[in-house]
């Protein structure tokens, strides 16, 4: 009779040759074999998720087999000899490839469609922020909570964020941090998720202006009658919110007391001739200091040369006149906002 020979226990986690594994498995083997030969693999920039299962599979595994290292180790090699091309990986790898070239409006469609499918990396999201609107919202937290933010952020984030804050607050704070040594990382995973949900939150403000600004530079473009209409009307309603838009509106009459002296020539070079000479030949009324306060700013001879030209021509009607005032109004906010110009505001002028 012949007594077959007990098959060997398999040891736990051991990989047979030909066994199937898994992608994940597979990194898990290269990562494993790069890690024993001294190299420093950048680990930390993974997704936390990604992370964490690499190590759940580097604990499962014990040992395996030379055939089977050898295996893992050419289909790797192989495809990174037919890499062309590498991409980030992911919305977040894309935007932050992208950068500035996505307008606000694609940046903020694309946040809120991938926003519900994957969670954002908490710290990655505070680093992120604004340092005093992260200041903000850390003074509403305890200082213990606020000091486990601060001590988590990178030393630059971090010291920007407390250099935001009032003195008292921002010295009990970093006096928490001697405390934090302590502190699980369960712990400071939760209030990196609750921070971050916190953000996720507060609504995204659809403009980067002041409402009054907004109406202002509407205003700027409005006849002179509407303007005067609406504003009318919006002190009665609310006074307070009138006498800031009134600061904020710009008109052709404002250019003495905003426009400096010697940025007239940056005007008249930002306007053609046939604009500026309608304008200032319908100037009449709190207008017509405006007329002598840019001829007396620039050349004589140019400024013999328009004053020519505004007699020679017909009186413009007020529509024509208050059309071309406006885009000599909008060329000085348009050089203002490329940092050609300054313009004083209604408080200095």
């Amino acid at each position: 009779m012949n007594i077959p020979s007990p098959i060997p226990a398999r040891p736990p986690g051991q990989i047979l040759p030909g066994a199937a594994l898994t992608r994940r498995r597979k990194a898990a083997i290269i990562v494993r074999l790069l890690l024993g030969e001294g190299v420093t693999l950048p680990l930390g920039q993974l997704p936390a998720p990604l992370q964490a299962g690499l190590a759940d599979d580097i604990a499962a595994m014990r040992y395996i087999d030379g055939a089977t290292l050898h295996a893992v180790v050419t289909e790797f090699l192989a495809e990174l000899n037919q890499v062309g091309l590498t991409f980030p990986g992911g919305v977040d790898g894309a935007m932050a490839l992208l950068g500035d070239h996505l307008s606000p409006d694609a940046t903020a469609a694309l946040h809120a469609r991938h926003a519900a499918d994957t969670p954002p990396d908490a710290w990655a999201l505070l680093t992120g922020q604004d340092p005093a609107k992260l200041a903000e919202m850390l003074l509403g937290e305890s200082p213990e909570v606020a000091a486990v933010a601060l001590a988590k952020l990178p030393s630059p984030a971090a010291a920007a964020v407390l250099g935001q804050m009032p003195g008292p607050q921002a010295r009990r704070i970093a006096f928490a941090i001697s405390r934090t040594g302590a502190v699980p990382p369960a712990a400071v995973a939760r209030i990196g998720t609750a921070l971050a949900a916190r953000l996720a939150d507060a609504p995204t403000p659809a403009f980067d202006t002041d409402p009054e600004k907004r109406m202002g530079a509407i205003l700027d473009a409005a006849p002179a009658a509407i303007r005067e209409d609406v504003m009318a009307g919006l002190a009665e309603t609310d006074a307070d919110l009138a006498e800031r838009v009134r600061r904020a509106v710009f008109t052709f009459a404002d250019i003495p007391a905003r426009v400096l002296p010697r940025d007239v020539p940056a005007l008249t070079r930002a306007v053609d001739q046939a604009t500026l000479v309608t304008a200032m030949a319908g100037a009449e009324g709190k207008s017509a200091p405006t007329v002598e306060f840019i001829l007396g700013n620039m050349s004589q001879r140019m400024a013999a040369q328009l004053r020519d030209e505004m007699t020679e021509r017909a009186a413009p009607d007020p529509e024509e006149a208050e059309a071309a005032m406006a885009q000599i109004t909008a060329a000085l906010r348009a050089l203002e906002s490329a940092g050609e110009i300054r313009l004083a505001t209604a408080a200095e002028s």
